[in-house]
């Protein structure tokens, strides 16, 4: 071979190689799937949780444990939870475990005391008048508010009281016992689920499509005749037009549990709203059942709450409920302006 002959066949031999590699650099790389359970997804969960010191019961889905404990199981049903990973439902730690894992998983987490319910601080424990505690919660183990915080009387002597403002497990570690029982893919188990995870009560509810009568902004077909518009009419009022749309409705029963539960009746719209954005419904209606009506559902306080969150008036509601039941709104108000001319 001569020298030409080898300067050629190095150059391809280069050229090649550099092929090779450019390839290799412009391959795409190949995209691995997560496996198990990811967050955003509804997963039911048992589990249990104590103090890692004393064994003291901190929470558990377990009706028997609760029952072992003497738990009040009266104001609360024990039962596997659905929860939604990653929306901080549980400890973060036993979030991150159960991502990536399979349904029939099961494990222990120990959270330290600074993640569970804080490191105890003496600062926290006050002595101030008695005259700030109700008279009847004047002995040591009560639990007080006072200015706004919640904290146990620890001493009370005379008109002092020794007030506790740390969570009573403050300084706890915390061991938690889990078990993924199942994926949830039923809306209306996803919905209740929510509910119980915000409100500790799981009320009766169901999903329907309604036809429902909306205002639509009227929008111009000929983009010509948009562009010849003078100033006025730009400026002009936007027209509307009543249109049938459908809209899925979750109804929810309400009973005297939800209406006077406190976090329903503080955050009622927030917890709606974030059914409507999980669940992926249109819409929230609460109804007042009313013995003697069929079992026609009256919207409750709650009302319609759209897919921006706003809350859908009363009126809207009760007029709605009564052509449901074909109850004609003039003839009530008629006779009962009759009744009060006879009086």
């Amino acid at each position: 071979m001569t020298e030409d002959q080898e300067a050629e066949a190095d150059a391809e031999s280069e050229t090649t190689a550099d092929d090779v590699e450019i390839e290799s650099e412009d391959a795409p790389a190949e995209e691995t799937e997560e496996s198990g359970f990811q967050a955003g997804e509804f997963v039911e969960v048992a589990y249990t949780a104590r103090t890692v010191e004393e064994g003291q019961l901190v929470d558990t889905t377990d009706p028997d444990v609760a029952d072992e404990e003497g738990v009040d199981t009266s104001e609360r049903e024990f039962g596997p939870r659905t929860i939604v990973l990653g929306e901080g439902h549980i400890f973060e730690a036993v979030e991150d475990a159960i991502v990536g894992g399979e349904t029939g998983d099961e494990g222990e987490v120990t959270i330290p005391a600074e993640e569970a319910f804080g490191e105890y601080d003496p600062d926290d424990v006050e002595t101030l008048s008695a005259e700030k505690i109700d008279e009847d919660d004047r002995y040591p183990g009560a639990h007080v508010q006072v200015d706004g915080r919640h904290g146990y009387v620890s001493t009370i002597v005379g008109g002092r009281a020794r007030v506790d403002f740390n969570h009573p497990l403050a300084g706890e570690d915390v061991e938690y016992e889990y078990e993924i029982l199942d994926a949830v893919d039923d809306r209306e188990q996803q919905a209740a689920g929510l509910f119980e995870m915000y409100l500790d009560v799981e009320p009766e509810l169901h999903i329907e499509t309604d036809e429902v009568e909306e205002e639509v902004l009227v929008e111009s077909d000929d983009e010509d005749d948009e562009d010849d518009e003078d100033d006025e009419e730009e400026d002009a009022e936007p027209e509307y037009e009543t249109q049938v749309v459908e809209k899925e409705t979750l109804y929810v029963e309400s009973t005297p549990q939800l209406t006077m539960n406190q976090q329903w009746m503080f955050s009622k719209q927030q917890i709606a709203q974030d059914v409507i954005d999980k669940v992926g419904v249109d819409r929230v209606i609460v109804q007042e059942v009313i013995d003697g009506m069929g079992g026609m559902g009256m919207p409750g306080m709650m009302g319609g709450m759209g897919g921006m969150g706003g809350m859908g008036g009363e009126e809207a509601d009760l007029e709605a409920a009564l052509e449901d039941a074909d109850v004609d709104a003039d003839e009530i108000v008629e006779e009962l302006e009759a009744d009060a001319a006879d009086e």
